[in-house]
């Protein structure tokens, strides 16, 4: 007999770049693929934690109405709340009221759900498990999605956090630790893609001058980021893990306001994912 099945599925961030990810997991869900847990890291945070309450569509829709809307994510919403993402918008008006989370089925779903956030004071990336959908958890994702320079620290605990893809994009090595060892990972990226070392490095160590640990892994983010991706490609020609990443260049900004290119990036994601859904039920399934 051999170890017992545990699928997983590992989302990459990316910012709007995630829509590409919610068109691929709103084909999966129509086709009633679960798994036994699931990772997301910032975007693959705050949009992934709607397959564990089941809501086909919702993260598109919301991005469509309310792409122009400032309090959203803007400029101004950076000046006035020091969040180019609106905290008080995103994570208390929108699941609460404009588009309401389904707390109650995300509860419910035993998938487990994991969010990671970099502790501002190790610069490590720290993994909680989001049981509730509740206001913890509403602090965790936004925690996860907190770009360093344009978004505030966020406290939980007594320790503060930021993006968790500052020290680790894609957590494929923290799911297989739990046991997970039927992997999917959604990425952001297309096939070949590595980062450059970052430019304009002075003004990061002015900006981040008040968080050292951050500042080392934001400087230092292209290796730990292109290491990951040698490992994920390896994993993927050996069969241990299935990739799903775009075909080409996502082109969409991080503050998008065009409804046809949010729309777009949501529906190559679909198209991903359809063409190769007899190849994700094969790996998920084989014995």
């Amino acid at each position: 007999m051999g170890d017992k099945i545990k699928k997983g599925l590992i989302m990459e961030g990316g910012a709007l770049k995630g829509l590409f990810s919610c068109g691929v997991m709103d084909v999966l869900m129509e086709n009633g693929i679960e798994f036994d847990g699931a990772v997301g890291i910032s975007a693959g945070a705050v949009l992934g934690c709607n397959y564990k309450s089941k809501q086909i569509g919702r993260p598109l829709r919301y991005n469509l109405n309310f792409a122009k809307d400032k309090r959203y994510h803007s400029l101004w919403s950076l000046r006035k709340t020091g969040d180019i993402y609106g905290a008080d918008f995103c994570y208390r008006l929108l699941p609460n009221e404009l588009d309401v989370f389904d707390v109650e089925t995300y509860k419910n779903n035993p998938m487990k759900f994991y969010v990671g956030a970099t502790n501002i004071e190790t610069g490590i990336c720290e993994f909680h498990e989001c049981k509730n959908g509740d206001e913890l958890d509403l602090d965790w994702f936004r925690a996860s999605a907190s770009i360093p320079i344009v978004s505030r620290p966020v406290e939980i605990n007594g320790h503060k956090y930021l993006d968790g893809g500052i020290d680790n994009s894609i957590p494929f090595e923290f799911l297989e630790g739990l046991g997970y060892n039927r992997n999917i990972i959604i990425l952001t990226k297309p096939k070949g893609f590595r980062r450059k070392r970052i430019k304009h490095r002075f003004l990061l160590k002015h900006f981040l001058k008040k968080m050292p640990k951050v500042r080392e892994k934001v400087l230092i983010r292209h290796l730990i980021y292109n290491k990951q991706m040698d490992e994920i490609d390896d994993r993927e020609a050996k069969g241990i893990s299935l990739v799903i990443r775009p075909p080409k260049k996502l082109k969409i900004g991080t503050m998008e306001k065009n409804r046809k290119t949010i729309q777009k990036i949501y529906d190559l994601g679909r198209e991903e994912a359809l063409r190769r859904l007899d190849e994700i039920k094969e790996f998920l399934n084989k014995k």
